[in-house]
């Protein structure tokens, strides 16, 4: 499918302006000026209760001016205004469905298993991408064959949309400084389908860093590459998925970590420390107060390590 263009969308609510409500993409031209069709580029987005972000997110993705688009909705059984806004889009998505699942990364899983892209990438349902975005790595990956996962820079915003400051802790890619911690931006991320295949997919038991798992499997594949351009917004805001979940997401992260890295991996072993800690400041070691004194003492040695041995990483 041809992206729509401003005109052919459904006018934006009041009040909304700028990029992805009143501005879109440029346009391609089809087919590409060798004479071959652009590739198809298939964008999955997992859906469950963003009724208030989901609009933004969906104008981000049809508004590309890509001359071959599939998009596909998941969406998790939503029961606030998500379907309705679905609805209002349908003409242009390819696939969508609201019913129950998993969670994320069945619902991911479910979104690739329809698609028939030669390009993927996700988005969540509140996440945007940047103007011309699929353009810029469509043109990436028919003007480099031999790339097959590439991925740039973005920026946070906040509820409204606003962007608020670069994710500065993108990095190029070092296979040994991702196992400890992950400095890809997921929007920000595409990848050709034989890489999907070759992975299997999500894991489907993990709830939390199941994207920084994949891309830990997938660059055992091939060698990433860092595109130096905004690519995606990232909304950071109270509720989302990256700060909730305590001590059972520092848990998968830390397993992730030990999984690729093994046990002397920094993020393992700082989560195992802060564990231990815990224990003893709760009293779950014991009692007395002699081992509760000495988890206090420990406390700050565990933030002076992440204040020293890992400055400048995106600690998770």
């Amino acid at each position: 499918m041809r992206c729509p263009t401003l005109y052919d969308l459904p006018p934006p609510p009041p009040g909304k302006r700028g990029w992805p409500w009143t501005e879109a993409s440029v346009e391609l031209p089809d087919p590409m000026p060798d004479g071959q069709e652009w590739p198809r580029v298939s964008i999955v987005t997992p859906s469950y209760q963003q009724g208030p972000f989901i609009e933004e997110t969906i104008r981000s993705v049809l508004l590309q001016g890509y001359p071959n688009l599939e998009y596909i909705v998941i969406d998790g059984g939503s029961t606030d205004e998500t379907v309705a806004i679905l609805r209002k889009y349908e003409k242009w998505i390819a696939y969508w469905v609201s019913e129950a699942d998993k969670g994320q990364s069945e619902a991911i899983n479910k979104g690739f298993a329809k698609a028939s892209g030669d390009l993927f990438g996700w988005l969540n349902s509140d996440d945007v991408y940047e103007r011309c975005a699929i353009a810029i790595i469509a043109k990436y990956f028919t003007q480099d064959g031999g790339r097959s996962l590439v991925y740039g820079n973005g920026w946070y915003v906040d509820e409204q949309g606003k962007k608020t400051r670069p994710c500065h802790w993108i990095k190029p890619y070092n296979r040994r400084l991702f196992s400890t911690t992950n400095f890809v931006l997921q929007p920000a991320a595409f990848w050709r389908r034989e890489i999907w295949e070759r992975t299997g997919g999500l894991d489907s038991d993990l709830h939390w860093a199941m994207d920084w798992e994949w891309l830990l499997r997938a660059t055992a594949l091939t060698q990433p590459h860092y595109l130096r351009l905004d690519l995606a917004r990232w909304r950071f805001r109270s509720g989302i998925k990256t700060v909730s979940g305590g001590w059972a997401r520092r848990a998968e992260i830390a397993e992730i970590s030990r999984r690729y890295g093994g046990v002397r991996q920094p993020t393992y072993l700082l989560y195992r420390l802060d564990r231990l800690i815990s224990s003893m400041k709760t009293g779950q070691l014991g009692k007395r107060s002699a081992v509760q004194m000495a988890g206090y003492l420990l406390a700050p040695m565990s933030w002076m390590l992440k204040m020293t041995l890992w400055r400048g990483r995106h600690l998770t």
